[in-house]
């Protein structure tokens, strides 16, 4: 739900890099309602009375106790937070599914067990299940009865899972289809009661998707996956030999199984996102406790210049995480209740809703799960020898967040596809993206414009940053297009440059819209902490873009124009400097003081 009675502007996925956007336009996690705070304080009682003190056995393989975990989070109402009442759920809003799964992203494995029975293996029902399938399968799956997985990934069908061999036949009296195939990396496949499950028919071009239940004949498994991490959640190979299922148990219409799977992969990626904030928040926390603790050379270590960096680091990012987040789910749920109220029916305005932000859902993940890497590296670090050993949490929390920049799809695929969607968008008419990006072309032969008007912002200077790192992208995406033409998906490597700079400049900019929402309500002696935070997450971005650009233009451009291009760069990303030592000294003061993020 939208907690402020502020008219918000309406934007496309995407159109960040093109319009200005207003910090009375976002929604901050300030702006949480108090019924949703509740909630999200519910939750981390939860997790600290049931979850944490499991968590070692969960480790050691009782997966059984992953099952026992859900079904309580069931009675809870956490595995319902957006199902409908008429089937079970809380029917509440899309921000506020986003806010328990942040929450629960500190629970290491059982996050993903409860992620992958509430969205992948709950949402295809609820967004494409006829009347009749949601009646019988979401009050289970919404209370826990059921336990629900996703059956897509094969052996030799990945990332290109629309290439997978699992076949299902029509009977010849048309009741039943056999399914027979294999499928692996299954979350919760040990003891899900409900798969859904993708397979082609004949000799269709794409897959169709089916609701299969465990008790019936021809359903087999492998034992459990030895994994790097998330030891304690189930993950299991499932075989399907002429499994028996009844036609009226087919998910939406036959062929449609790809796109279920894309969309509801975008949901994924943004709740993986928005996830991984839990654990981001408890490393940092953790390592931020042991600063204070640990005494080396007669005193704290978190008096030491160098672990301040990585503590300020550390919040930073986590800052603009969050931030992104945050205002990518509002606008997601601003999106559905539109089209809602334009006549939508409920299902296709959510999917139409998270379809257009699609982009941002992979920016979502991609931007997360490093963070979040970045995150568990330093907090081994700081912890220093005892970040090695399996007695300190650090290690689990290490293995954990190495899976979420492979799974969603990897980062490296996210990248591609969020680059290769604008352009998609550009070229159908959706995005004015060629526009600025010719009057771009121009402007690297003119010449610069040295009286800027800042505006009455706080962030005045800032934003003028912002909008020329958006330039930079422009620029470089606006040549490779035109260079490249339909087979710019062939070169990968500038499209991850490109995908470097989108990612930067959506989460630097989200982190200055909150701190200037903030500034707004609170004053500017306030939220010095985020003010400062965001400077530096702004000055890190700078760094990366310069970096992203310089390596994209110097790899298909040559001569007088990479030379132009080059000096485009620099002059797009030109910003005053800031002192990085006292920021960040400052930022993990006030880290140290409180002895968890203030935030």
């Amino acid at each position: 739900m939208s907690t402020t009675t502020e008219k918000r502007e309406a934007i496309k996925g995407g159109e960040f890099l093109i319009k200005e956007t207003k910090a009375q336009d976002i929604f901050t996690p300030e702006e949480f309602s108090e019924e949703q705070k509740m909630m999200a304080a519910a939750t981390r009682d939860f997790y600290e009375h049931e979850v944490a003190p499991r968590m070692e056995k969960l480790e050691k393989g009782e997966y059984e106790l992953g099952a026992e975990l859900l079904k309580k989070a069931g009675e809870l109402g956490l595995l319902g937070i957006t199902i409908p009442e008429e089937y079970g759920g809380l029917g509440m809003s899309f921000n506020t599914s986003m806010l328990i799964a942040d929450v629960l992203g500190a629970s290491g494995s059982f996050s993903t067990t409860y992620g992958a029975h509430t969205g992948i293996g709950t949402l295809p029902i609820l967004y494409y299940g006829t009347e009749e399938q949601k009646q019988k399968y979401l009050p289970k799956l919404s209370t826990g009865e059921w336990i629900g997985c996703y059956c897509l990934t094969e052996p030799d069908a990945g990332s290109d899972a629309n290439s997978g061999k699992t076949k299902a036949v029509l009977s010849d009296d048309g009741k039943h289809y056999s399914i027979t195939g294999q499928k692996m990396w299954i979350s919760n496949g040990g003891y899900a009661d409900l798969l859904i499950v993708f397979a082609k028919i004949e000799d269709d071009k794409n897959l169709t998707a089916f609701i299969v239940e465990r008790t019936w004949d021809g359903i087999s498994m492998n034992d459990e996956e030895v994994k790097l991490g998330i030891k304690g959640s189930s993950t299991r190979q499932v075989f399907f030999n002429d499994v028996k299922v009844p036609v009226e148990n087919m998910l939406s219409e036959r062929g449609n199984g790809f796109k279920i799977a894309v969309n509801i992969l975008n949901i994924g990626r943004i709740k993986l996102g928005v996830g991984g904030i839990g654990g981001m928040k408890e490393t940092a926390n953790l390592a931020t406790q042991y600063a204070n603790d640990r005494k080396q050379f007669g005193t704290s270590i978190g008096n030491f210049g160098a672990i301040q960096h990585k503590l300020a680091n550390m919040a930073s990012m986590i800052y603009a995480t969050e931030s992104l987040n945050y205002r990518a789910g509002q606008d997601i749920e601003d999106q559905m209740n539109a089209l809602k109220d334009g006549g939508m029916e409920d299902a296709e305005a959510k999917l139409k809703g998270i379809e257009q932000f699609a982009i941002e859902c992979a920016i979502s993940k991609v931007h997360g799960s490093e963070v979040l890497d970045y995150c568990v590296d330093e907090g081994v670090q700081i912890y220093g020898g005892m970040g090695f050993s399996e007695d300190a949490p650090m290690a689990r929390a290490y293995r954990d967040a190495r899976i979420t920049r492979i799974y969603e799809g990897t980062n490296e695929i996210n990248r591609m596809l969020m680059v290769g969607m604008l352009l998609k968008r550009a070229m159908k008419g959706e995005i004015n993206l060629m526009e600025p990006a010719m009057a771009i072309s121009k402007e690297l032969t003119g010449i610069p414009d040295f009286n800027v008007d800042y505006g009455d912002s706080y962030f005045g200077k800032e934003y003028h940053v912002l909008k020329n790192l958006k330039k930079v992208f422009l620029m470089v995406g606006g040549k490779a297009a035109q260079t490249f033409m339909n087979k710019i998906d062939e070169e990968q490597e500038i499209l991850m440059n490109l995908a470097d700079v989108m990612i930067e400049v959506y989460a630097a900019e989200s982190a200055l819209l909150r701190t200037e929402k903030l500034i707004n309500t609170l004053g500017e002696e306030a939220a010095q902490f985020q003010i400062n935070m965001s400077r530096l997450y702004l000055a890190l971005a700078i760094d990366k873009i310069k970096t992203a650009g310089h390596e994209a233009i110097c790899s298909f451009v040559s001569g007088d124009e990479q030379k132009v291009m080059l000096m485009g760069l620099k002059r797009f990303t030109k910003a005053d400097p800031i002192n990085y030592k006292e920021v960040r000294r400052a930022i993990a003061g006030e880290v140290l003081k409180s002895n968890k993020l203030p935030f």
